[in-house]
């Protein structure tokens, strides 16, 4: 599809999930503006580091499956990215809060929470020398700490029914990076990640769509509340 491949992609993952928004049970519509809180909060900070990280050279756009268009050197795909992932998976996130009985998560499940973003956090002092997985590690293991330490206020927030729609979410977001970095749309500089990849896809992408998905949620959540 030439210029218009990248656009195309933006199109097809946000397109079932907003037609699915009305379902009757799920009611998603109720819940886009908390969402849209959501999206421009954490999709501000994704923005700055992709804007940052595309300057560095971390990673590149194709412009031979790009628009034209450019607006702080990102493709105007690359913003709509940061609003039709997020749409998706949450979408998710709030299918299964629908359909099935998920218990709040117990304390050692949060404690297993703490644990991981340690870890994350640590891999991420480890590799500071490459941008991209120091970036990553250290934000998903900050962002895990955070949350843990604030747990007691996420009263909206469910985060047993987070992990599971974060794994059933992992099918689409690999179907779509996976079609971003084989085509190739993005191309990575592999001195500044570990060099493992998931087919083609980088395996720090993983927590780069994890906090992201993070992020976004916890906000939707709270701020619905907070309307209440």
């Amino acid at each position: 599809m030439g210029n218009y491949t990248y656009l195309a992609i933006d199109v097809l993952t946000i397109l079932f999930p907003f037609l699915l928004s009305f379902d009757k049970k799920v009611h998603f519509y109720t819940y886009w503006k908390s969402l849209f809180v959501g999206i421009l909060w954490v999709g501000s900070v994704y923005v700055c580091w992709d804007i940052l990280f595309t300057y560095l050279g971390v990673w590149s756009f194709n412009a031979r499956y790009t628009l034209s268009f450019r607006f702080g050197g990102l493709p105007i795909e690359e913003w709509l990215f940061f609003l039709v992932v997020p749409y998706a998976c949450a979408f998710i996130y709030k299918c299964i809060a629908a359909y099935f009985p998920v218990k709040q998560a117990d304390k050692l499940l949060w404690a297993l929470f703490f644990a991981s973003g340690l870890i994350l956090f640590i891999v991420g002092i480890i590799f500071y020398d490459r941008y991209y997985t120091a970036a990553t590690m250290l934000l998903a293991g900050a962002v895990n700490c955070y949350l843990y330490f604030i747990r007691n206020k996420l009263t909206q927030f469910n985060l047993r029914i987070f992990l599971y729609s974060f794994l059933l979410s992992l099918i689409p977001f690999l179907l779509v990076n996976g079609l971003l970095t084989s085509i190739p749309v993005v191309l990575y500089n592999d001195a500044e990640n570990l060099g493992i990849r998931i087919y083609t896809i980088p395996f720090e992408d993983v927590f780069y769509g994890y906090t992201l998905l993070l992020g976004t949620i916890v906000i939707m959540q709270q701020a619905k509340k907070a309307k209440r």
